[in-house]
């Protein structure tokens, strides 16, 4: 068993943003090792939003940000439980940040749930005739259709995108992360995307 010291119990908290206690347990439970450590954390952030998924958002916030000299503008509503972790500074720099982060990826949607019928038939349409033109067998045409699907929804459906700030984890991984320093149920309720010229 591995000594946890104190300056190790520092790191961590530092990296993951988890509290003292948690941090301690986490060492103890991988035997020291900071990676492992931070896997446990978030697992168990994971775990705790999952257990909060039921409850009720009706406090929150809406963020901007305007981007490029007033050539791109974000609106953003983040809901969360109470109207304290509402202005919490974690709660309100994570509206922000989504705010800009959706001016840089441009989201068709939140979830995949929300991706419009067409443009789901659109996008199938378009793989389909691709793999065609390609010479793929017929019979491995949906099967390349739905990989093509999966990676759309990981680049246009917001939860599913890496965070522009920290490509190796999504929206949803950071999401869950103030999940756990709140210890509220958090979602993300609407936004909407103007961009000078555009329809």
């Amino acid at each position: 068993m591995a000594e946890i010291s104190a300056t190790m119990v520092k790191a961590l908290r530092e990296k993951s943003g988890a509290g003292i206690m948690d941090c301690k347990e986490a060492l103890a439970q991988c035997d020291g090792d900071m990676e492992k450590a931070v896997d446990f954390l978030r697992k168990k952030g994971l775990a705790t939003a999952a257990k909060r998924a039921g409850r009720a958002t009706s406090e929150g916030t809406i963020q901007s940000y305007i981007h490029m000299g007033g050539k791109i503008g974000v609106m953003v509503e983040v809901d969360c439980e109470t109207d304290f972790v509402a202005k919490t500074d974690d709660f309100v720099e994570f509206a922000r940040n989504l705010a800009m982060h959706i001016a840089a990826t441009n989201p068709v949607a939140i979830t995949p749930e929300e991706v419009p019928e067409e443009t789901l038939a659109r996008e199938r349409e378009i793989y389909r005739a691709q793999a065609l033109e390609t010479g793929k067998p017929e019979k491995m045409l949906d099967k390349i259709v739905e990989g093509k699907i999966n990676k759309f929804y990981k680049e246009s459906c917001l939860l599913n995108q890496a965070y522009v700030r920290e490509p190796d984890k999504t929206i949803s991984d950071y999401l869950n992360e103030v999940v756990a320093k709140t210890g509220e149920k958090i979602t993300v309720k609407r936004f909407a995307r103007f961009q000078v010229g555009a329809e």
